[in-house]
């Protein structure tokens, strides 16, 4: 059988640095709305961590009264699935399985009162999109990932290393495939300030290589070659003049990765093997690793994800505890480690580390108090008759935990709190997604008001420029 690296040698390149492009067919470009006064920016890169498919605050970053496992206990009881541990911080605490995080905790702050609206159904493909774009679905125009936001408004702080990468999420053949790449994009911007997607990490490296038998050259040829096609086709009704240029720019990029010494950092072969055995937990694990020697070369944004695939990972609709023991062992070391790395290359400071999720989740609770939502749970009982039972299995959107590392982030601290019973809602300092991504944005130095154009109507980087940074997070 081919292997993926294999069959990724036979694509074109352009094909992995232009994801954003179908989505945004037709556009005819997007244009700065107006002035804006920028913040000083705290950090010039960013790696977002994406735990996806909604992790349980109360089984990992927000413990709550213990309940351990007994055949005949009443599930309404059940808060926590974990024992809490302690942290190197003294009011924080986190759970059982998450050791080597709570040896870092001391570098960030750690958000519990992040809050999602419901949107109707709670759909992992909706709170997706709306988490990595601010924007609900469905929308008019191809609303653009924070990544492509930062690589439009920033550019590229290596011009040779791509603004925009994202590790780990397959897009072909697994989750909900055309919800994923609606938001996996640069939508109305522009193929150059789409991501570059690697699967798989320990193939990346096969990404900046051009195909097989063809050489850098062929590859330059082909460049032109296209660029005479669009010079002589007189109608162009198939893409925007913007977009075609956008997409030549990305063609222009990839040879010029390729052709670099850059290139380097996408061979995790490079990587000592005292530190690679520390990240390697598997495919999250090795993507952590990549994502730390792309930021030395210079990425804007980096996104790291352990991946959605429905019924699996962090989607715990049933076998709660036991999936959740499996994950942790996966993500603690690999995120304690980069932090760590990024610390002793002198990078944290000026690195905003996200650990985020889309939403929590309850053992009893769909959604939040007064939710209308269907239950989606396939462990419903009303006391645990087995294992399978045993676990967070709601999606809950009350109130959530998003870690934030280094990047100007005060360190050791806690921001908002939910309640210490059911139903477990922020009760101090909700923070919306509107309020976070202002919050993200400003520490890139990034004004949540900034606007294009598109449509002849301005598209604000939160929704209606209306954002507000939690100024209280930043040192």
């Amino acid at each position: 059988m081919m292997t993926f690296g294999e069959k990724l040698a036979r694509r074109d390149l352009l094909k992995q640095l232009s994801a954003a492009s179908l989505a945004a067919l037709g556009t005819s470009g997007a244009r700065a709305s107006g002035p804006v006064e920028h913040p000083t920016a705290t950090a010039d890169s960013c790696i977002l961590i994406w735990l996806a498919g909604g992790m349980a605050a109360p089984d990992t970053f927000d413990p709550k009264r213990y309940s351990p496992f007994e055949v005949g206990l009443d599930v309404n009881k059940i808060l926590s699935t974990f024992p809490q541990i302690d942290s190197v911080v003294d009011n924080i605490k986190l759970t059982e399985g998450m050791e080597n995080i709570a040896q870092v905790m001391d570098r960030g702050t750690l958000i519990r009162s992040c809050v999602q609206p419901d949107l109707g159904s709670i759909l992992h493909s909706r709170h997706q999109y709306h988490w990595h774009t601010g924007y609900v679905p469905p929308l008019t125009v191809a609303a653009p990932h924070i990544g492509a936001w930062m690589a439009k408004v920033l550019g590229p702080k290596n011009p040779v290393i791509p603004p925009f990468i994202n590790i780990g999420q397959r897009l072909e053949g697994v989750g909900e495939k055309e919800e994923l790449k609606a938001f996996t994009t640069a939508g109305f911007f522009g193929s150059e300030f789409g991501p570059m997607n690697l699967p798989y990490p320990e193939d990346a490296v096969r990404s900046v290589q051009p195909p097989k038998g063809m050489e850098p050259g062929r590859f330059a040829n082909r460049y032109k070659h296209y660029q005479k096609l669009i010079d002589k086709n007189p109608n162009r009704d198939w893409m925007s003049d913007y977009q075609q240029e956008s997409m030549l720019r990305s063609m222009d990029s990839a040879h010029r990765l390729m052709q670099s010494d850059e290139k380097i950092a996408f061979d995790l072969t490079e990587e000592p093997k005292e530190i690679s055995e520390k990240y390697d937990t598997g495919r999250f694990g090795r993507g952590c690793m990549l994502a730390r020697r792309l930021v030395e070369e210079g990425a804007r944004f980096v996104e790291v994800t352990t991946e959605y695939v429905p019924f699996l990972h962090w989607d715990t609709h049933e076998n709660g505890h036991t999936t959740v023991a499996r994950m942790k062992k996966e993500i603690d070391r690999p995120i304690s480690q980069l932090i760590l790395d990024l610390e002793e290359r002198g990078l944290l400071d000026r690195t905003l580390v996200i650990v985020a999720s889309e939403f929590s989740r309850d053992m009893m609770m769909e959604g939040k108090p007064g939710s209308k939502a269907a239950d989606q749970s396939r462990a419903r009982t009303d006391v645990l008759k087995e294992m399978k039972h045993y676990g967070l299995h709601r999606h809950f959107t009350g109130g959530t935990s998003v870690a934030m590392f280094g990047g100007g982030m005060k360190k050791g601290h806690v921001y908002g709190k939910t309640a210490d019973e059911r139903p477990l809602v922020a009760v101090e300092n909700p923070v919306s997604i509107m309020d976070l991504h202002a919050t993200i944005m400003t520490a890139m130095g990034i004004s949540p008001k900034t606007a294009y154009d598109v449509e002849k109507r301005p598209f604000y980087v939160t929704q209606d420029g209306h954002g507000k940074p939690v100024m209280d997070v930043f040192a």
